[in-house]
């Protein structure tokens, strides 16, 4: 939001516009959670209003005042606080501490007929992860690079200098029944989803080498 914003807390955004990617999604999920923890009621975040502005305009919409607030993450969101004139109510850190927020996903049948295949690929995203934790950023960036040139697409890198990290919490990409029970009880308060889910229901780390403390 602006810095001369007068939202300074939760419930200053009652009755505002709030710019997300999309409804129903990750922003939808942790601005909501972040209403509720702020002792919001269900009323109350009803008339927080969410509106779907695509990212690259995200930071635009903020600043022209077509929005009250905009939910943004990532390279577009350094990018942005670098240009200053704005900041952040909250982070997702701030509100739910280390974790990731994604996982990839394979069928159940694709699971059964190539086992093999799935943990040759999970393993070789953990290692990948696993890398750019141990090699310094600088030459992290300069792989990411080397990958954009040889690819031959034209393709503008400057959003490069601002990589971090991959956003991965778990050694090795390893997911753990937090990630995703966050997920669980907010459909729940929303009353999504029709029966009982349990985390462990929906997603397994027996493809990742890393799970049992070892490596790819």
């Amino acid at each position: 939001m602006l810095d001369n914003s007068p939202i300074k807390t939760a419930r200053d955004l009652i009755g505002k516009k709030i710019g997300v990617n999309t409804l129903g999604a990750h922003h939808e999920a942790v601005i909501k959670t972040y209403l509720a923890k702020n002792n919001l009621t269900d009323a109350e975040i009803k008339q927080v209003e969410l509106i779907v502005v695509p990212p690259v305009n995200t930071e635009q919409s903020v600043r022209q005042s077509q929005i009250d607030a905009g939910a943004l993450g990532g390279v577009l969101r350094d990018k942005a606080l670098t240009r200053g004139g704005i900041h952040p109510l909250f982070t997702d850190f701030d509100l739910l501490g280390k974790f990731t927020a994604g996982s990839y996903i394979f069928r159940d049948d694709f699971l059964k007929k190539n086992p093999d295949t799935v943990k040759t690929f999970v393993s070789g995203v953990g290692k990948a992860i696993e890398w750019s934790r141990t090699t310094p950023t600088d030459q992290v960036i300069a792989k990411f690079q080397e990958i954009v040139k040889k690819r031959g697409r034209s393709e503008d890198n400057s959003s490069l200098q601002f990589f971090k990290s991959y956003g991965v919490a778990g050694t090795g990409g390893v997911i753990t029944d937090t990630e995703f029970q966050t997920w669980i009880d907010w459909l729940n308060r929303a009353g999504e989803l029709k029966k009982d889910v349990k985390a462990t229901d929906i997603f397994s780390n027996k493809y990742n080498s890393y799970a049992d403390g070892g490596a790819a």
